[in-house]
């Protein structure tokens, strides 16, 4: 079986696939100080509820935006899994999409990640919103060849920053949207301009890009919010809740791929 993790900086995915299957995942806090052990309780708890047997995975691939979890995964995949992970940078996939960004190794594992799932599965030009910590847009050409994009502060971050600098504004949940833009309290009006504001941000950045590509794109989102969010914006076409994870199983197969033909 196959163990594939993408590390952000507020959650982390991790995904079991059994050949080209996914199996179970699991969407769990991001914990920078916690150790090997305390990570493997955690995830031994997950795999014994989704009847998932360590001992059965041989291979694991990670992409991770959080320098200080390199060092836990890394240990907990050699003292609990019996072999080292493989961690998805720019280099690991120069063989599987051409990266135009000016500097190839500035682009976060997990925005190549996307890029290769989403073209693999609708090979075509795309623009790809992962709604994250950070909202990220990256554009991928009609060729494959991801192109960059734009990255913009996550609606939980600015959400959270009017909550914090406006101290006479209450705390309101933001998981569903309000009926009308035009809010009649507080409440209902903060509710409206975060989500209906940032709905307006990701068709703007949507326009603005399509204007600077060839072709029609794709757009298509993925993250914890991209549900809440393709149901007020207008260019979202479509939701993949598991792109990152199908992302890093598709590099394990072209990477195998790779190494039986140069075996």
């Amino acid at each position: 079986m196959l163990l594939v993790i993408d590390v952000g900086n507020t959650n982390a995915v991790i995904g079991i696939f059994q050949n080209a299957k996914l199996i179970n995942d699991w969407r769990i806090r991001t914990v920078k100080d916690s150790t090997e052990d305390e990570f493997n309780v955690l995830v031994t708890g997950l795999f014994r509820e989704g009847n998932v047997d360590l001992q059965q995975i041989n291979k694991t691939l990670i992409s991770c935006v959080v320098p200080p979890m390199m060092s836990i995964l890394d240990a907990f995949c050699t003292k609990y899994l019996g072999h080292s992970p493989l961690w998805i940078d720019a280099e690991a996939v120069a063989s599987i999409m051409p990266i135009r960004y000016n500097n190839p190794s500035e682009v976060g594992a997990d925005r190549i990640v996307n890029a290769i799932a989403a073209y693999d599965k609708y090979k075509s030009c795309l623009i790809v919103i992962d709604f994250g910590t950070a909202t990220t847009f990256d554009v991928v050409s009609e060729k494959g060849e991801y192109l960059g994009g734009a990255i913009t502060p996550g609606i939980m971050i600015s959400a959270e920053a009017l909550f914090q600098k406006a101290s006479k504004l209450p705390r309101v949940e933001v998981f569903t949207p309000p009926k009308t833009a035009i809010g009649l309290d507080t409440a209902s009006s903060m509710k409206s301009g975060i989500i209906y504001g940032y709905a307006g941000l990701v068709d703007g950045m949507v326009a603005r890009i399509k204007k600077e590509m060839t072709g029609s794109p794709k757009v298509i989102a993925t993250g914890g919010l991209a549900p809440l969010i393709s149901h007020v914006a207008e260019s979202i076409e479509a939701v993949e809740s598991s792109l990152t994870l199908e992302g890093l199983r598709i590099i394990s197969d072209h990477l195998s791929g790779l190494k039986k033909k140069g075996s």
